[in-house]
């Protein structure tokens, strides 16, 4: 017998049996629901005091029976029906009312958020006999209004055929017909997936404007087609839902309207919060911080790298290791798992933890490597120059025009994963090591600050750091901050650092020499190698001062700038990594 869901505690066993043997009804697909499992069902919950539900799928199979109480029922997980974008989830929700009312707000709710083909409440007589049936289906484009449903005039369920009276197959065709219509005027087939964005802060609007400028531009990086953005201010956020169930019942019909595959939240959402957004839409959701790791595990190309991002991913996922699906929690059984056992989940989560500790023993070993790279580095007595700098501000760029160097080099954040370094002879026959680094972004995910030892440790055997600020960013001065925080944090601000002010070139000269001023920065052009005359001159002075022991921090440009100097970059020196 095909299982029952919900409140089934304190009932008769012959009213178990019955609530059982409505598995063996049929429903012809033109119909909502047939006269005699209407009145069934009305009888059920006459005699029970409770709400009987039906998800029937389109063949007339009853998918699943729900016992509710006498004010609602709850649907079990469904994702064994899948919504694509244009088509709705294949299943109809069918329920009775104890008292006569029409569809409630958590009809309507369920009906959005589960992407359900109709929605249907029954209300009996005071006999327990079907008296109306009411009837929602979700809009394919938002009304005039504002409303995202429709709903349908009472059916009176009191003279013969009357289940009848509503073309359940045509209607829902007609719905979904009119749904692919809608996404097809809007939609571009460009292969990509399709994402809303979603913001929901507590910060200034302006803020929470550039952070929901640069999460579009991460999710571009990563492939990601962003077809609409929604931004919720909130005095406090939501600790369950992040943002209110209304709000979210909204975002989920606006996302089906829109055709998207999935909705990224620019905060970084806890384990708690997934699952119970998870649990009351069906689209994919995931934070900022995944969506970053993701772009991570795209670029990785070294080993070194692919091991860091698979760790930071695994720590990422190890405590919101949870799933919707009820088999998973079943126990494992046959032969050497009967018993308790574990679940399938934990199984899950011992397998992540046994990975994260093979992993950490492969970077151990990395680590060793690198430590004999490096004493070999030192032996050789040269000078190491780490280019730092927010994400996509030109560190790569300016790595090949100093160097006359082919590192990828994009404008995209984080095209840059993996350290390179290259060798660089200053016109006064100094040789110094160059190294590009990945770039930071604000609230960088911790577990990426732990996994990326790589570039970490380039950093602390740096002499002289050039921090490169893309000072045609309008939140340059934010970006200079977040870099700053991250070098504190990490303990590499007792480094010298030159501030470089790229991109300069599209800025006027008076708000150039306004900068200046402001950060002591020097103005360059990466794709110019005329403009880096003042930066190799004043590197090479630091880096000479650094041989007699008397470095000190550079934060300013010289009053007099350095005249021109010649420089060329080694092209036949292969990378250190």
């Amino acid at each position: 017998m095909k299982k029952v869901y919900g409140n089934t505690g304190g009932l008769r066993a012959t009213q178990i049996r019955r609530i059982e043997n409505l598995h063996h009804y049929r429903v012809p697909p033109e119909e909502v629901i047939s006269e005699p499992l209407a009145a069934e069902i009305c009888l059920l919950t006459h005699e029970t005091r409770r709400q009987i539900g039906l998800l029937i799928d389109r063949s007339g199979r009853l998918a699943t029976v729900i016992v509710g109480d006498h004010r609602k029922i709850e649907i079990p997980d469904t994702s064994d029906y899948k919504a694509p974008p244009g088509r709705l989830k294949g299943i109809r929700c069918v329920h009775t009312h104890v008292k006569d009312e029409r569809l409630t707000k958590d009809d309507i709710t369920d009906l959005s958020l589960l992407h359900l083909d109709l929605m249907a409440a029954i209300t009996p007589t005071p006999g327990g006999d079907p008296k109306e049936m009411h009837i929602a289906h979700i809009l394919p484009a938002p009304a005039k209004n504002g409303e995202r449903h429709r709903l349908l005039d009472p059916v009176s369920l009191q003279t013969p055929d009357a289940a009848a009276a509503v073309d359940c197959f045509a209607l829902i065709k007609a719905v979904e017909d009119e749904l692919s219509h809608y996404q097809r005027v809007r939609r571009v087939d460009t292969g990509k997936e399709r994402a809303i964005l979603v913001s929901v802060t507590t910060e200034p609007r302006d803020r929470a404007m550039a952070s929901m400028d640069e999460l579009a531009e991460l999710a571009r990086s990563c492939g990601i087609q962003v077809i609409d953005t929604v931004m919720q201010s909130k005095k406090k956020i939501n600790p369950r839902f992040v943002m209110g169930t209304g709000k979210l019942e909204e975002l989920t019909v606006h996302a089906m309207q829109q055709g998207a595959d999935l909705i990224i939240f620019d905060q970084e959402l806890n384990p708690s919060q997934i699952k119970a957004i998870t649990d009351l839409t069906e689209f994919r959701v995931i934070d900022r911080t995944q969506l970053i790791l993701d772009i991570f595990a795209q670029r990785a190309t070294s080993r070194d790298g692919k091991i860091q991002v698979e760790l930071a991913q695994l720590k990422y996922m190890l405590p919101r290791l949870a799933t919707k699906n009820t088999a998973m929690s079943r126990l494992t059984g046959g032969i050497g798992g009967r018993g308790p056992g574990e679940t399938k989940l934990e199984i899950n989560r011992r397998r992540a933890r046994d990975k994260i500790t093979r992993l950490e023993k492969s970077l151990d070993n990395l680590k060793k490597q690198r430590s004999q790279q490096k004493a070999k580095r030192a032996r050789n007595q040269l000078p190491v120059i780490s280019i730092i700098g927010y994400t996509n501000a030109g560190k790569s760029t300016l790595l090949n025009t100093m160097t006359h160097s082919d590192v990828l080099a994009e404008s995209r954040l984080f095209a840059t994963l993996d350290p390179s370094s290259r060798r660089l002879r200053f016109p006064r026959e100094t040789d110094v090591i160059i190294t590009d680094t990945v770039g930071f972004i604000r609230d960088l995910p911790n577990e990426l600050k732990v996994a990326f030892r790589a570039t970490l440790e380039e950093l602390e055997s740096a002499d002289i750091l050039l921090h490169v600020i893309d000072a045609s960013n309008p939140a340059y001065e934010s970006h200079m901050a977040s870099v700053e925080a991250i070098l504190s944090e990490l303990d590499l601000d007792r480094i010298p650092v030159i501030r470089v002010l790229n991109k300069t070139d599209r800025l006027d000269s008076e708000t150039v020499e306004h900068l200046v001023a402001g950060t002591g920065g020097i103005p360059i052009c990466a794709t110019e190698s005329k403009t880096l005359n003042p930066l190799i001159d004043k590197m090479e002075t630091m880096v000479q001062s650094s041989d007699e022991n008397s470095i000190t921090v550079a934060r300013s440009v010289a009053d007099k700038d350095p005249g021109p100097g010649e420089w060329a970059g080694n092209t036949d020196e292969k990378a250190i990594h």
